[in-house]
């Protein structure tokens, strides 16, 4: 089984922040796949779907991002899935609006959502899609990431959810490292 899951805060509040690209993510998985992330499970919202032949839980946390890794943790340890088997998709602020950078492993890189996941799995070796928000340095990054999308990024911030989302499901049939290939050049 896999696990894919994206990064987000639940509540009104949150709905369309920068911080919640995970989540919108994942809501464009389950359009494509005709999934209902809806069932309340592992303080998270999850749906089990089969995508390409493969049993894959969709997963979006509902502990708030900073401690998104006790949801992953609970859903790991019950259906006995290894890191090697997670994607992990989430808001970037070193990306312009519009990237997607996919990696394998790395440092949470100041993402408290990352951090968190680290420290419940207790390793860095997993597979990411980082979803680009920039950055404003006038802004304080709270602000930043809890803001909305500007009209003038919308376009470019709806391409890379939209391409997000079809990486994650080509991840699926393919490996992650065919992924990385066809979706960093983008």
């Amino acid at each position: 089984m896999k696990l894919i899951v994206g990064l987000g805060n639940p509540g009104r509040e949150y709905e369309h922040t920068r911080h919640n690209a995970g989540f919108e993510t994942m809501d464009e998985i389950a359009k494509n796949v005709s999934a209902s992330i809806t069932q309340k499970k592992f303080k998270a919202l999850v749906d089990k779907v089969n995508i390409h032949g493969e049993s894959v839980l969709l997963m979006k946390p509902q502990t708030y991002m900073n401690n998104s890794g006790e949801a992953l943790r609970a859903a790991m340890d019950f259906y006995h899935i290894e890191a090697k088997d997670l994607i992990v998709i989430y808001d970037d602020l070193d990306l312009p609006v519009g990237k997607l950078r996919l990696r394998q492993k790395g440092s949470a890189g100041g993402h408290n959502g990352i951090k968190s996941i680290i420290a419940h799995i207790k390793t860095q070796e997993f597979d990411r899609i980082r979803v680009g928000i920039d950055k404003d340095a006038r802004i304080p990054t709270v602000d930043w990431v809890l803001g909305k999308i500007r009209k003038e990024d919308e376009e470019d911030y709806r391409s890379s959810i939209e391409q997000a989302a079809n990486a994650a499901v080509y991840a699926i049939e393919h490996s992650f490292a065919e992924a990385m290939n066809q979706f960093n050049k983008r």
